[in-house]
């Protein structure tokens, strides 16, 4: 069976602290463990450190994942753990840049020069096997021949995921068509509609019934109506109430199995990401007893916004907060899984979302 490679993010903080534990336990956030529990014995662990934006190690799963709170770690318990042996460490000054990859890494090759920044966001990561093999060969190599690169001391010690918070204010919320542009734009080969787009095709080819939100269904991309999409329903499912439907009609992208809503998607092109949020938060107080996965999907650059939304006091008094259950997806992510997965959707699960979306702290 071909080996698994993931990316295990740290500190230059956590990274001391790991090494000062031993090495041979490695932990991840409670909300990763069930992408923890995928892994398995003989996977490899690619250690980037955020801050410095550097490859410093791999690490050898030797056992399955449990639930652990010995202090290792002095910031965060980092619950969801998986015993490890260290296949290979770099000195942090002969850790290789990712950027000493650009050729070589997929996810190098967006049109956004930043677009790169968003696969080291959440760990762990599945790593693709043609990705992961250049990194493990540029390791291999500074571990017999290393180069020396100076790096900053505050970069290399700095937090990582830190909470992000808004000024809670009493905010209305605008039909779609009064969402104001905060004059953030995505390069024009992306657009909302091909958003929308790629999120009903991708339900429908996993079988699931579609909404699209009911001013979005004369749209087009690519000269195709989004409300002619196979898979969309003409009426919501009878078992909400009239306040529910005039919520859940204007959320942009649902998918549906029967008459239970399985995801929800708010596309935040450039539109304010607020009062995407009020309508998931008034979808899930409305219906408190389902368990629904909530998405906002926009561009890469706008993650500061969008989490820092997710993270405003007043979706943290929800219970649970809203940061539990609504998650982030940029577009790089999203269109980057969905070229991999092609024809291939129909065997999917929605939790395939997991390796992609992520959540505020």
């Amino acid at each position: 069976m071909a080996r698994t490679y993931w990316i295990d993010l740290f500190t230059g903080t956590t990274w001391e602290e790991f090494l000062a534990a031993g090495g041979a336990v490695s932990g991840f956030r409670e909300r990763q463990w069930t992408t923890v529990k995928k892994m398995v014995p003989g996977d490899w662990l690619l250690c980037y450190v955020a801050g410095v934006s550097r490859w410093i190690g791999i690490l050898e799963v030797t056992g399955e994942a449990f639930k652990g709170d010995e202090r290792i770690w002095a910031g965060d318990p980092f619950p969801a753990r998986l015993p490890v042996k260290i296949v290979l460490k770099l000195e942090p000054e002969h850790a290789v840049p990712v950027t000493t990859l650009r050729e070589r890494l997929s996810y190098f090759l967006s049109a956004s020069p930043t677009a790169w920044t968003a696969h080291f966001r959440r760990s762990p990561m599945r790593e693709r096997p043609e990705d992961a093999q250049a990194v493990v060969e540029a390791l291999e190599t500074a571990a017999s021949d290393p180069v020396s690169r100076p790096y900053p001391d505050a970069k290399w010690h700095r937090k990582l995921g830190g909470t992000l918070q808004s000024k809670e204010e009493d905010v209305v919320v605008p039909p779609k068509d009064e969402d104001v542009p905060e004059g953030h734009e995505q390069p024009a080969s992306v657009t909302h509609e091909e958003i929308q787009s790629l999120l009903l095709r991708l339900g429908s080819e996993m079988g699931f019934g579609l909404w699209v939100a009911k001013n979005d269904r004369g749209k087009t991309f690519r000269g195709k109506m989004l409300g002619e999409t196979s898979g969309v329903r003409e009426r919501l499912p009878a078992q909400f109430d009239p306040a529910t439907n005039r919520t859940i009609e204007l959320i942009d992208v649902l998918w549906l199995d029967e008459n239970a809503i399985v995801a929800a998607f708010e596309v935040e092109h450039t539109t304010s990401v607020y009062s995407g949020l009020l309508r998931m938060a008034d979808l899930v107080s409305m219906q408190p007893g389902i368990n629904i996965r909530l998405y906002i999907v926009a561009p890469d650059e706008r993650r500061e916004k969008v989490l820092g939304e997710i993270s405003r006091p007043v979706f943290s008094r929800m219970k649970p907060p809203l940061r539990d259950r609504c998650q982030f997806i940029p577009y790089s992510e999203l269109k980057a899984k969905e070229e991999r997965l092609r024809g291939l959707a129909q065997y999917l699960k929605p939790e395939f979302l997991d390796e992609i979306a992520e959540s505020a702290d």
